[in-house]
């Protein structure tokens, strides 16, 4: 699995012009799912994610709080365009993202694995288009990846 996580101050996510999901401040998740990933991959991100210290805490660092110290929420929005290959061509290609047979669950899991951990979650509809507003905090943004249901 493939993340991209920002910090925000809020975000929201239209279809078709209504907005589906929002939150105050939190993590807007983008997430990919490869082809190969699995519910260990959700469960190692989603612990991960909820456990990272990137908000602004007493420290000096301004790394000092997560999600769950600030009483914030996630919008997570499935995106298998982070598993885009772009070394060939003009076109890119997306063998490596898993069909959305596969992705569906485990991108809803995640969202489940969220929850039960505590965290407030809003979704946008999986493989719609949908429109993303946010306001970055920092700006900060991380890529967070899983492999064999680890993060690395």
């Amino acid at each position: 699995m493939r993340a991209v996580v920002q910090r925000v101050l809020g975000a929201s996510v239209r279809v078709d012009g209504d907005v589906v999901g929002e939150i105050g401040q939190g993590l807007v998740v983008l997430l990919g799912v490869a082809d190969g990933d699995g519910q260990s991959d959700v469960d190692s991100l989603a612990a991960k994610l909820v456990g990272m210290r990137i908000f602004r805490g007493d420290g000096m660092s301004g790394f000092d709080k997560s999600v769950v110290d600030v009483g914030g929420s996630v919008l997570a929005i499935s995106q298998f365009t982070l598993h885009a290959d772009v070394r060939k061509g003009r076109r890119p290609s997306f063998t490596a993202a898993a069909r959305p047979e596969v992705a569906e669950p485990l991108y809803e899991s995640f969202v489940q694995a969220v929850d039960r951990l505590g965290i407030p979650v809003e979704t946008g509809v999986f493989g719609a288009m949908m429109e993303v507003s946010l306001v970055n905090d920092g700006p900060v943004t991380l890529v967070v990846e899983t492999a064999d249901g680890r993060v690395v």
